[in-house]
């Protein structure tokens, strides 16, 4: 297509509503008419001869084509983003904003305390802390993410940072004596859930204690909570047992306000690892903040090898002390 056809409007119209799932959202934020957004997404939609929503009732499913289209139209508005950021800082007017996209639980229990640590180093650096779930058309909007997912089905190249271990956790006051076992332990108290995946709630309790080789242990009871935080954050209050990953809840555990009452954990399958586009890895401020992140919460036992760009800004830290 001749450059000067290109539909910017349109496209404009249509990354907002496929972002928002919402034409009534899209015309919000643009500070449009509704009617205009759904006008130049059907102009789009006749220029390329494909639809690129489902219209439901209630709600926009992005197609095949929307999700492809999607997904080139975000990258380049963030390369004209970072772009434009990066002409202006040279003026001395602005800093350069990257976007950071954390797992709720990891950015409320390690990361957001660590940050200004990172802010000490690179004071000319603006982070933007994202905690939305993942949207693999739209996941471009962040320049470094760290993804928690199965150890076998991450998309793209990550570097790994630590397998998850579930552990059993709660407030010291509901520790059992030595001689209690845990399948009796179970039954006496509350076990909180945490979703996962559209799986069953009590997925990962079911998991644990048959690992363990546990039977006949019933599990279908207790609350049920969105992140791991919230379900450690009931159980801080004296009431349920948690099953989470105790690298995040570390300070909770060091200074007592959690006990570990089993010397018992299982491996489940899951990771948190660190994620950078391909495009972005050779970019020095990506780099820098990528590496600094592998180097703050990274297992060395886990890490992988980085990419020469990473690898050569983390070097650059450790031989700085920083």
């Amino acid at each position: 297509m001749d450059r000067r056809w290109l539909p910017l409007n349109a496209l404009r119209a249509f990354e907002a509503a496929g972002r928002a799932l919402s034409f009534t959202a899209a015309a919000r934020q643009l500070r449009v008419a509704q009617s205009a957004i759904s006008r130049h997404v059907i102009g789009l939609e006749d220029l390329l001869g494909v639809a690129l929503f489902e219209r439901r009732p209630q709600s926009l499913v992005l197609t095949e084509a929307g999700r492809k289209l999607l997904a080139s139209v975000t990258q380049s508005y963030d390369r004209l983003d970072r772009t434009i950021d990066e002409i202006m800082a040279t003026r001395g007017d602005r800093v350069r904003t990257l976007v950071l996209r954390l797992p709720p639980t990891f950015a409320a229990r390690l990361a957001v305390p660590a940050l200004s640590a990172f802010r000490a180093l690179r004071p000319d650096l603006t982070l933007e802390i994202d905690t939305r779930p993942i949207d693999q058309a739209t996941d471009r909007a962040a320049d470094v993410a760290i993804v928690y997912g199965e150890v076998d089905s991450q998309d793209g190249p990550v570097t790994p940072l630590w397998q998850v271990r579930l552990t059993l956790l709660c407030h010291p006051t509901l520790a059992p004596a030595p001689d209690v076992p845990l399948g009796q332990f179970l039954a006496i108290h509350d076990v909180l859930h945490v979703r996962h995946e559209g799986r069953p709630r009590t997925y990962l309790w079911e998991m644990f204690v048959r690992r363990l080789g546990l039977e006949g242990v019933g599990l279908d009871r207790g609350l049920v909570f969105d992140t791991a935080a919230m379900a450690v954050d009931y159980a801080l209050a004296g009431s349920g047992l948690a099953l989470a990953d105790p690298r995040l809840f570390a300070t909770e555990i060091e200074t007592g306000r959690l006990v570990c009452p089993f010397d018992l954990s299982v491996d489940d399958g899951y990771q948190y690892s660190l994620k950078v586009h391909p495009d972005d890895r050779a970019d020095p401020d990506i780099a820098t903040l990528a590496a600094w992140l592998v180097e703050r919460f990274g297992d060395p036992r886990a890490a992988s090898p980085l990419a020469d760009p990473l690898e050569r800004a983390l070097a650059i830290q450790r031989r700085s002390g920083t």
